[in-house]
């Protein structure tokens, strides 16, 4: 008997952020398949009823879209029988270590000098316009692994926001669903059991202070503002969104085609 993939979100005890991206509507009116694409963060704390959950849903392959200095941090996903883990990092191991350990172990003076007065927010923006720019061969070896054999997947970073959720709007973006769908989607991971878990370190009494957590809420936020920097760096660079799939991805009309009829209902 096959098991059926739930539509609805499941209770993942080491796992956040989990969902299907299955139901976003298309602009001409299809969907996306429930059970052939998954997001979340990362699997390293995966329970063992986590792992057996994910285990059936018949994933293909894993994309982790972490660093080395995240799966230092993190440690390794955990395996799950059969499925195959690909790593693409999205941005450069050593890029911003300093600037993390900051934000894990620094005061206020110095999360003030590096987070106050919009710094959060825009380093976030330059990120995700730099991504876009920059990381154009993991996002094309994304896509054209789903149109050949890589469904169902399941796509991670750290958090589950900002790397995969990069990856999981072009995909969306290939697959020709509305932008607003997109969006919402982006903004589910504002959900307060779907939040990474900001790791301080304890030595202090100030280190989840109200005003510690208001200087981080930017880089641990999914703002609209962050995702509108990602479609307008799209339009800035390539012209729109069909230029940049066959331009900057090398995605053809026809491999975009079979990943849509992979894809879609």
């Amino acid at each position: 008997m096959t098991q059926q993939i739930p539509s609805t979100e499941p209770e993942l005890a080491g796992v956040r952020n989990f969902r299907d991206v299955g139901g976003l509507p298309t602009a001409d009116g299809r969907r996306v398949r429930h059970g052939v694409l998954f997001r979340s963060g990362h699997l390293a704390h995966a329970t063992d009823e986590d792992a057996a959950f994910l285990s059936a849903l018949g994933l293909h392959t894993v994309f982790d879209f972490r660093n080395a200095a995240d799966q230092k941090l993190e440690g390794p996903d955990v395996e799950l029988p059969g499925v195959r883990n690909v790593n693409l990092p999205l941005s450069d191991p050593a890029d911003g270590s300093e600037f993390w350990k900051m934000v894990r172990d620094g005061d206020i003076d110095q999360l003030r000098g590096i987070l106050g007065d919009g710094k959060a927010a825009g380093r976030m923006i330059a990120s995700y316009r730099s991504i876009i720019r920059e990381r154009t061969a993991e996002h094309a070896q994304v896509l054209h692994s789903l149109a050949e054999d890589s469904v169902p997947a399941l796509m991670h970073c750290a958090a589950g926001k900002d790397r995969a959720g990069l990856s999981i709007a072009v995909t969306l973006l290939a697959l020709g669903v509305e932008r607003e769908a997109i969006l919402a989607d982006y903004l589910e991971s504002n959900a307060k059991h779907r939040r990474y878990r900001v790791r301080r370190s304890a030595g202090s009494a100030e280190a989840y202070s109200p005003e510690v957590m208001e200087l981080l809420s930017p880089l641990f936020d999914a703002r609209a503002e962050y995702l509108a920097a990602a479609f307008e760096t799209i339009e800035e660079t390539w012209g729109g969104v069909d230029a940049y799939l066959e331009q900057g991805l090398g995605l053809s009309p026809v491999t975009r085609e079979r990943l849509r009829d992979r894809l879609l209902d």
